[in-house]
């Protein structure tokens, strides 16, 4: 319900709602369904720009801190947050986004020589496995470096450190590594810290400051989900902190 929600409730697809109920008010003579329309329509052009969406995103991971803190305990694992899942003719997969941060989190693995632990919740279908599971069996089958650690139950990135920091725990560790991408990052950073579970994060293809110019406000298609990520993890933020 909560991916429903933000799906049709957020840019474009809530805008492309406000843009039909502003051509209902235009066609019942109301004078300001017109303006509606036509701030909707701009807003979409917007969102849909390399400018707009990377500023969004860069607004995300600018404050992201990427090195060890020296005042605390040292990292002793490799927290890698599950991002998403896909179908297709093979059946259930990983998703793009969480294929990124398994490549980044292995290559961090290999580098320190830590320990690995995965945390995604079931999909959508009951029958599938649950993202955790398929990104273990990614970790060993395309990149060589095996999970310790799979927490499959999670089902939001509270749940993500929840039952991370719980397993680790568990084990004695009691500071670690954890991968997403920067702009997922503040939050989870935010959500182990609550916890009072120190982490490091490790941002995976951070974005780059807007550089402005012709091609910089030229729509593209493709920003628009770059754009409804972004919007979507500011909602998320905004109720963590109504939470907190």
């Amino acid at each position: 319900m909560q991916q429903l929600l933000s799906t049709v409730l957020l840019p474009p697809i809530g805008l492309v709602l406000v843009m039909v109920i502003a051509t209902w008010l235009a066609l019942r003579d109301h004078r300001w369904g017109g303006w509606l329309g036509f701030a909707t329509g701009l807003a979409l052009l917007l969102l849909a720009t390399p400018e707009i969406a990377q500023s969004l995103r860069y607004s995300l991971e600018r404050d992201v801190p990427t090195t060890v803190p020296t005042d605390g305990p040292l990292p002793q694992a490799v927290i890698i947050l599950g991002g998403d899942s896909m179908r297709g003719g093979a059946g259930p997969d990983i998703g793009p986004l969480t294929l990124e941060r398994l490549r980044a989190g292995a290559a961090l693995a290999r580098r320190t020589g830590l320990p690995i632990l995965v945390t995604g919740g079931p999909n959508s279908r009951p029958t599938d496995p649950p993202l955790a599971v398929m990104m273990a069996g990614s970790l060993a089958d395309d990149f060589g470096r095996p999970a310790r650690w799979i927490e499959p139950r999670a089902r939001d990135t509270h749940d993500n450190a929840e039952f991370s920091a719980a397993a680790l725990r568990a084990e004695g560790i009691g500071a670690a590594y954890v991968v997403s991408h920067g702009w997922h990052l503040p939050r989870a950073v935010e959500a182990f810290g609550r916890l009072g579970f120190p982490v490091t994060p490790v941002p995976v293809r951070t974005a780059f400051r807007p550089e402005g110019g012709v091609a910089s406000w030229t729509p593209r298609p493709d920003y628009w989900a770059l754009s409804w990520y972004m919007l979507r993890e500011w909602l998320g933020r905004l109720v963590y902190a109504l939470k907190g």
